[in-house]
Order: C-alpha cells, then sequence, then structure tokens
C-alpha cells in the first residue's frame, strides 16, 4: 500500500541514496554537494565506510550530519573491508523505511535534476529499476544501460563512446537492457521483493550485473530514463581507470573471477563454453597491449572464478 501511495505522485517517493566509501572523502564531499542542489528533495544519504576505523573518522570530521536542505546524511562503519555489495546491503538495512533506494557510487557527480528524473520513471509503474545516463567529464557517455552478453560473460556499455550531445532513443535502450550499471541504479521496494539482495559473496565487480540479472529473471522490468544525467569519474578507489599496463592486481583478478561466477549463479548450463571463451578474450585483451603482468592476474582470476572461489581473495585477507 505504501509503494503504490508513492506512486501517486512522485515528490512523495522517499529515496534513501545508499553509497560505499573507501578512504575517498574527496569523491564523498563532490558528491554530497552535488547531491545538495537536487530538485527532488525527498531523500536521505547512508554512507558506508569500508576503509576501517581511521578511515570512519575521518569521514565523520568532514561530514555535516544534513545537507543545507535537511536532508539527513547518515555514517556507517563497516565491519571492516566487507565488499560493495555487502556495503550496499548494510546501507539498505540503515533505510529499510525508505520507497526506493538509489545506489550511488561516491566518484559520481549527479546533475541537480538526476534524482528527479529517475524517481518520475519509476512512478510511471511500469519498471521497478531505473538506470540514467553516465558520463565523462569531457562529455562522452560512459554507458546508458548495460547489455550482458552470456556466452562470452561479457558487460557491454550501451552507447559507450558517444556524445552526450546526441539525441538518446530512450526506448531503444530499454529494448537492449538487461542490467543497469552500478554506479547509479534506482530500485524500488518491488525490485527487492523479485530480486533479494545483492550476494556479498562477489565482494566487487559484476555483483550488479548478477543481481538485475537475477531480478529480470523472476520477472523485474527496467527502465531508462534519459534525462538522469550523472557524471562518473571511473575508477577512483579501485586503479580500474588506469590504462591497461598500469592496472593493479585487485580490480583485474575480481572483474575475471566475477564474470565467471556470474555465469555459475545465473547461466551454469553454459559454463563450459562460457569458461573457455572467457579465458581466451581476457588473455588477448591483455597481450595486445603488451600487459603481461595484468594478464597474469587476469589468469589467476579466472582459475578462481572456475573453481568458484568466492568473497575476499585469499591474497587480500590479512
Amino acid at each position: 500500500m505504501r509503494w503504490r501511495l508513492a506512486l501517486a505522485c512522485g515528490a512523495n517517493v522517499r529515496v534513501a541514496v545508499t553509497i560505499v566509501a573507501f578512504r575517498n572523502h574527496d569523491d564523498i564531499a563532490r558528491c554530497l554537494q552535488a547531491l545538495s542542489i537536487s530538485t527532488h528533495a525527498n531523500f536521505e544519504v547512508v554512507i558506508v565506510e569500508n576503509g576501517g576505523s581511521a578511515a570512519f573518522a575521518a569521514l565523520q570530521a568532514r561530514t555535516l550530519p544534513a545537507l543545507p536542505g535537511g536532508q539527513p546524511v547518515r555514517l556507517v562503519e563497516a565491519p571492516g573491508n566487507v565488499g560493495f555489495a555487502a556495503g550496499q546491503n548494510l546501507a539498505m538495512d540503515h533505510s529499510a523505511d525508505a520507497d526506493a533506494w538509489w545506489i550511488l557510487n561516491p566518484d559520481t557527480k549527479p546533475s541537480p535534476g538526476a534524482l528527479a528524473a529517475l524517481v518520475a520513471r519509476l512512478v510511471r509503474g511500469d519498471c521497478d529499476a531505473v538506470g540514467g545516463v553516465l558520463h565523462f567529464e569531457n562529455r562522452k557517455i560512459q554507458g546508458l544501460g548495460g547489455a550482458w552478453q552470456p556466452w562470452l560473460a561479457r558487460a557491454v556499455s550501451i552507447g559507450n563512446g558517444t556524445s552526450l550531445d546526441e539525441p538518446i532513443d530512450g526506448a531503444a535502450v530499454e529494448a537492449r537492457m538487461n542490467y543497469i550499471l552500478g554506479a547509479s541504479a534506482l530500485v524500488g521496494r518491488p525490485f527487492i521483493a523479485k530480486a533479494g539482495r545483492m550476494r556479498d559473496d562477489y565482494f566487487l565487480y559484476a555483483e550488479e550485473v548478477e543481481w538485475f540479472l537475477r531480478g529480470v529473471q523472476n520477472g523485474a522490468r527496467l527502465g531508462f530514463a534519459p534525462n538522469a544525467l550523472v557524471m562518473h569519474d571511473v575508477g577512483t578507489s579501485t586503479g580500474m581507470g588506469h590504462r591497461e599496463r598500469d592496472r593493479p592486481k585487485m580490480p583485474i583478478y575480481l572483474d575475471t573471477r566475477n564474470r565467471v561466477l556470474a555465469t555459475r549463479d545465473r547461466y551454469p548450463g553454459r559454463l563450459p563454453v562460457v569458461a573457455a571463451a572467457t579465458l581466451l578474450f581476457t588473455l588477448y585483451r591483455f597481450a595486445r597491449k603488451g600487459a603481461w603482468r595484468q594478464m597474469g592476474y587476469a589468469a589467476d582470476g579466472w582459475v578462481a572464478g572456475i573453481r568458484n572461489q568466492r568473497g575476499l581473495p585469499p591474497w587480500m585477507r590479512g
């Protein structure tokens, strides 16, 4: 009943903006500044700090308890580095009375109308989760939505590399997408009822792919809001935004491992073919750039996925 009443008027939709941080307080400050001028004012912010007690104390020292518009900002210290999905689940636990949750990366700067556009698409009532336009500072599009290729375990960002100034066919995006990019995704209560919680055993990378694929397989519908513009500074916390030869082990290992795990979890019958295709594609991707060390990281991640190893990698445990 509450969800139906919220749908009757977009302004009534109470949103929890859930952000997972890892010692990136400058990113958080910029993101909060952008949120402070949101035209949809009915929201709160919940930030989960994964970086330990010292990082949490530093975040507390730099963060006011509310935005200038009165929206509460709640800080939660995670019990260690629990990863992105577990951090999001924890943030949602601390905002259980929300009507919808805006999963937002800390290294993003939403436009003033982004949340309003997402909510407006959601309240139309024919979708359970909504994505928007992720773009870089140079006005090139990172992605409008995601198209997962199950036989290759490959994530394709729709519209990647095109100009933000080009017209966007929202209906065509919705027809093609089968997951929403995890840097900015608004999910309503019906989506949670169909998909459940995000899997925290992925730790980082591809967890949103598996989550939305699971939701779609369980009857959830995905929408797209072309006016929900969010600027994204990719990989500031993980190093994934670096060129191939400079990327550290963690993002390469987990990205490769988790693409295999997503296949295991959502398309288990295809695993033998997908495993071979993933290995060949990944090795070629780094070999052609002469990124030999990174190719080794990817091979290690692939082996972990084949062995169904999950959670925090053994070599990252203290």
